[in-house]
């Protein structure tokens, strides 16, 4: 996620948002790159479809990833790691607002489909901030409420199943539709918050697409307070 610069001023922090905390637990779930995870915490969350990247871009892309591991070899600090992770996502990022593949999402019936899935279980088993559906990805402001029953990873693969199912019924598309492994990153504090929202919101105008062209959404609670999308 590249932040764009801007200021929370003198925001009060939306309804339950807690920064990171060095001092307090953090667990590390793994796959191609590790995923940290604290209890309270809000994340940045994107995924994307199955289709969304080229093999070219793929390759390109594990070639960036070998070179980055060669670069800071084991044992790797969370700093590091975060380094990695923040490189591979400004390149994953740059290139899906290119719009490779089907870009099934810009199908305002299919991304409804979507966020249908995004909204069944929301204040109840995590809470968004704000979300946009482009045309092949979601970025994502979410907390769960409950990370030991309903972890970040169980809650995304929610959304993919279930919004996988409503999507292939429309379609009739069989196959895997989205891209298994999520990029997610813990939010240290407010203004990496309101940063957030920003990219959150400003994706579709750096994407070339006007804003109607995509489905965005922040919270009533945090609009009331202030935070909402800054329009250019």
């Amino acid at each position: 996620m590249s932040e764009p610069e801007s200021s929370v001023w003198n925001l009060a922090a939306p309804p339950g948002f807690r920064g990171f905390d060095e001092q307090r637990e953090v667990a590390i779930y793994s796959r191609r790159l590790p995923h940290w995870r604290q209890d309270g915490a809000t994340y940045f969350v994107t995924f994307r479809l199955a289709d969304s990247l080229p093999e070219a871009r793929l390759r390109e892309l594990d070639a960036l990833q070998a070179a980055l591991e060669r670069r800071y070899p084991p044992p790797r600090s969370r700093a590091t790691w975060d380094q990695i992770v923040r490189a591979r996502a400004e390149r994953i990022e740059r290139w899906l607002d290119e719009s490779h593949g089907s870009c099934l999402l810009a199908d305002s019936q299919l991304a409804v489909q979507l966020t249908d899935a995004l909204h069944h279980f929301d204040d109840e088993r995590y809470v968004f901030g704000c979300y946009v559906v482009m045309p092949n990805h979601v970025h994502a402001l979410v907390r769960p409420l409950e990370p030991r029953h309903f972890p970040l990873e169980k809650i995304v693969g929610g959304w993919k199943q279930y919004s996988a199912l409503r999507i292939g019924a429309a379609t009739g598309r069989r196959g895997n539709l989205w891209q298994p492994e999520s990029h997610d990153r813990i939010i240290r504090d407010e203004e990496q918050l309101y940063r957030a929202l920003q990219y959150i919101g400003r994706n579709p105008a750096k994407a070339g697409l006007p804003s109607d062209r995509c489905l965005r959404w922040v919270r009533q609670e945090w609009a009331a307070l202030g935070w909402r999308f800054e329009e250019a």
